[in-house]
């Protein structure tokens, strides 16, 4: 196959699988709802968005104001309209789930953001300045719903982001064929629109220090997300054809493949939503035979349910029980094959799930080109002690409900919080967080300033 003719299947292969729905599909389905004043949709969205009311406006052609609505609430909703697990959520609360099928609330709402996208409608202001600065590192969706807000509430705010764009996981960790870069662009320019400087290709603690920032802002708020993918600690690791699965989606979605993966067989190690990624890009990318391992069941398994069943559909097999003992290569250092050993579940861990393990004289080997982990993601403990702040293993210790940490001029939000039993990491969660830990930082600013008037 020539590189144009490849080039121009993976360009048609990455575009978006999920087809959003036409004016007149949107208008049928919008007059559907109920407009439940009790509505348990809103109680299930994590940002509380007024589902009825942006709904009811997509219903009376009110498109501006229904995209309004949604992310006034929760300001990466164009992506959480595409990524969230809406039948576990909004979807799995409607009440018309128990007489004919739930409202697709997941595809209005893309509806009408999309129409905000398309037709570059500014959403909001800035607020009246204040005179406070504040300093966001990371410009994920926990960092851009803390800018945002606190841009509108007269903030002066800088983001400080590690990598070439904003919008973290949602520029660069989901793959294009669930959410295009174009929308996750789209919601930081609404955050820029507000005067929100972005720092980019700027890593705190290196290219700027703890010190210099906290001198530059009267208060911070630390989104900074999930490292790399950890190493396997099993021998081979180190061959050509292991990839980090976090790095590899980044690739397909930046253009920067360094190798081909037509007619090979790949290994995906893990079974979270990262490693669907994972497998999913590899299948798109033309590989010959994927294959996911995991070393517990189906039922201990972390991707959502929505992910497992796209993977299956495009034909990723799944061997339940079963870990990685070493990776293989041949005299040249390439990767040739995977010896795993099928595995047995045992009692529970403190975390209350089943512990695996291995089964004795149980190994085989896999013939395999390519082997992806997507075990987790390392923390950023370094720059988490730099900032001298109380943590559990890189979670950030925080006042559960102000999310401010052992330091009260810095707050934190998103994945940094998140692990060990503490929240669910999900973009949508993470987004909520930055709005309360601004609406927080804000409440402490407003006390100081009375307190200040009163003296």
């Amino acid at each position: 196959m020539s590189n144009t003719l490849l080039k121009l299947n993976l360009e048609e292969n990455f575009k978006e699988a999920h087809k959003g729905l036409m004016n007149r599909e949107a208008e049928e389905e919008a007059n559907r709802c109920l407009y439940c004043y009790d509505a348990p949709c809103i109680q299930a969205c994590p940002t509380g968005i007024d589902i009825p009311s942006f709904i009811k406006k997509i219903a009376s052609g009110n498109l501006y104001g229904s995209a309004k609505t949604i992310m006034s609430a929760n300001p990466v909703g164009a992506s959480c309209s595409r990524v969230c697990p809406t039948e576990e959520l909004c979807e799995g609360a409607c009440v018309l789930n128990h007489s004919t099928k739930p409202i697709m609330i997941g595809d209005l709402q893309r509806y009408a953001t999309d129409w905000a996208r398309h037709n570059d409608a500014t959403l909001f202001q800035a607020g009246k300045p204040n005179g406070f600065k504040v300093g966001v590192v990371g410009g994920g969706p926990a960092g851009l719903s803390a800018a945002r807000e606190l841009a509108r509430l007269g903030y002066e705010v800088t983001i400080y982001e590690a990598e070439k764009e904003a919008g973290g996981l949602n520029t660069y960790g989901i793959v294009s064929f669930r959410l295009p870069q174009s929308i996750s662009y789209w919601e930081v320019d609404q955050v820029k629109k507000l005067n929100v400087k972005i720092t980019t290709n700027t890593v705190v603690g290196k290219d700027i220090s703890v010190d210099e920032l906290m001198d530059r802002h009267d208060y911070i708020i630390l989104a900074i997300g999930m490292g790399n993918v950890p190493n396997l600690k099993i021998e081979g690791e180190e061959l050509k054809g292991v990839h980090d699965a976090i790095e590899f989606v980044k690739a397909t979605k930046s253009g920067v493949l360094s190798e081909q993966y037509a007619g090979k067989n790949v290994v995906v190690i893990g079974a979270g939503n990262t490693a669907i990624d994972g497998a999913t890009c590899s299948v798109r990318l033309g590989a010959e035979n994927v294959k996911i391992l995991y070393r517990r069941t189906k039922d201990e398994m972390t991707a959502y349910d929505f992910e497992y069943d796209f993977a299956k559909q495009d034909g990723v097999e799944f061997r339940w029980l079963t870990a990685p003992k070493r990776i293989i290569g041949d005299e040249e250092g390439k990767v040739t094959a995977i010896e795993c050993i099928k595995m047995k579940l045992g009692e529970s861990g403190e975390d209350g799930r089943r512990r695996p393990i291995p089964i004795e004289g149980s190994e085989f080997n896999l013939p395999v080109d390519v082997v992806i982990k997507a075990i987790g993601q390392t923390r950023h403990l370094s720059l988490i002690e730099q900032f001298g702040l109380q943590h559990n293993g890189g979670v950030v210790q925080v006042n559960a409900e102000t999310f401010q940490t052992s330091n009260s001029k810095v707050y934190a939000c998103g994945d940094v919080v998140f692990g060990k039993g503490i929240g669910e990491a999900m973009v949508v969660t993470a987004a909520e967080q930055g709005k309360r830990a601004a609406y927080h930082l804000h409440a402490q600013y407003s006390e100081l300033q009375t307190n200040e008037r009163m003296f």
